[in-house]
Formats: C-alpha cells, structure tokens, sequence
C-alpha cells in the first residue's frame, strides 16, 4: 500500500508499505481476471524518488527512500530503504532494505526477483525470493532457509503490487485486487475505495483518492491516500494495529513524476 509495513508498537514501521506505505507476484490481475498493470505508455514507469517521513504517534522516527531504476537489460528496479533517525535513531539503528527487479511480459507487471533486509535492530533478517516463470516455482530462501512455492500466474511480491495499484489507478481501473506471494504463502489483497480527501503535506494540499486494506486473519488496517498529481503515488500511508499505536507515513518531496 504505500504499502502494507510492519510496524513496531511504539518504534518505527519495520517493512514499509511497507506494509506503501509497505508486502512475490507476476502478471498481476484483477479478481475479474484483467490484467491489473498493463503498460499504459511506453514512457511508463518513469524513474523517480520519493521521500517519506514516518510518524509513531505523532513523533518522526524514521526515514523512508522509495525509487525506481532501469536497468540495462531492459527490466527495473523498485527499490524502499526505511532508516531511524532523529533521537531515535540513539537508541535504535534499524534499517530496513527491500527492492523488487521485475519486468514487463506480455503486457504485465512480472516479478524477477526481490529482497529484504533488516538489520540494526535486535535480530537481522534476510530474505531472497527467486521467480522461475519457465519452471512456475519461487525459491523462497529466509536467513540461510529456503524452499519452493508454486507461481501461480497472478503472483507479485508485495513491494511490487503497491506499483501496480499506481499503474491501476492511472489507467481509471476499479475493482481493485491483487495476488500477493507474502510471507510463503500466496494471499489475495483486497482494495476498498474509500473517496476523495484533501491530504496536507510538506508539498501542499493534495488532492488524493483514498483506499482501505486489510488482510484476512490480520488485524492490522492499512489506509492509503494516491495523489493523481504524482501519478497516483501514495502521498500518505496509515497503519493502525487493534489497541495498538498509528503508524503514519506522509510524503516529503518526489522527483521525476
């Protein structure tokens, strides 16, 4: 959503959205079967950046990079790096690393590869995702463990899918539904249309539509605002846990959109 992120109870969002604002899946569709990010335009995606600050309970704790690369064999890379910082960061050193290399193939969003990384917090975590779209198996390998999944055809990993909502909402599609390969299972993320809200931030007042995620079983909601000024980016990103802290992710500055 920004993304669908982990977020600590009364420390920083630990996989942002991450959760966006924060979650492996190729050719993604819709739950009516049409193709969730079909390229739009040849210019589609643009490289960009796009700075975030996080907030726990209305104190910024961390810092948040997102952007997106070409790479020289024709595939990309979208890449979100989640640092501490301010006091925080004196008693914590958390950083967080996840990038997705996917490709366009037959006119969808298909996932290559994807990786995270925590570490600076009390127990690193490294995990590696491999997309075999000849053999349709994931090689799923979490800190030196691995194992196969099937990749099922409408799979992306869940950093990805929140840059096929962006691809979605660009070109005015609805009905909003992806299959996510999260946490070694294959989940489906349901997307609510919620309206239009008037989002403040560092860039102004922006004129957002507004959506609502919530994972089966996961208490845990995730509210999204996209600006079709930046091309429906997430500007801003709430995470709120049952009795538990809010978690808000806001934009601060972008470039190339």
């Amino acid at each position: 959503m920004l993304f669908p992120a982990r977020c600590y109870h009364g420390r920083i969002a630990c996989q942002v959205v991450t959760g966006f604002l924060l979650l492996i899946m190729a050719d993604p569709v819709h739950a009516d079967g049409r193709p969730a990010a079909e390229t739009v335009a040849t210019a589609w995606p643009p490289e960009f950046t796009a700075h975030y600050h996080l907030y726990d309970r209305g104190v910024k704790v961390a810092e948040m990079l997102r952007s997106m690369e070409h790479a020289p064999d024709g595939s990309f890379v979208f890449r979100s790096e989640t640092h501490t910082t301010g006091l925080f960061s004196l008693v914590r050193k958390d950083r967080v690393i996840e990038q997705s290399r996917w490709q366009f193939a037959e006119g969808t969003i298909r996932s290559l590869a994807y990786e995270y990384t925590r570490s600076g917090g009390h127990r690193d975590r490294n995990v590696a995702v491999q997309f075999n779209w000849e053999s349709r198996r994931i090689i799923n390998i979490i800190n030196g463990d691995s194992w196969l999944m099937p990749a099922v055809p409408q799979v992306v990993d869940k950093l990805l899918y929140q840059f096929a909502l962006m691809t979605d909402l660009r070109a005015g599609r609805s009905g909003l539904s992806y299959t996510v390969a999260d946490g070694g299972k294959v989940k489906t993320y349901e997307i609510e249309a919620l309206g239009e809200e008037s989002i403040r931030s560092s860039l102004g007042n922006l004129h957002a539509l507004k959506f609502r995620h919530q994972k089966v079983g996961d208490e845990r909601i995730t509210t999204i605002w996209c600006a079709p000024r930046y091309q429906y980016l997430p500007v801003q990103v709430e995470y709120q846990e049952k009795n538990g802290p809010k978690v808000r992710v806001v934009l601060d500055s972008v470039t190339g959109l």
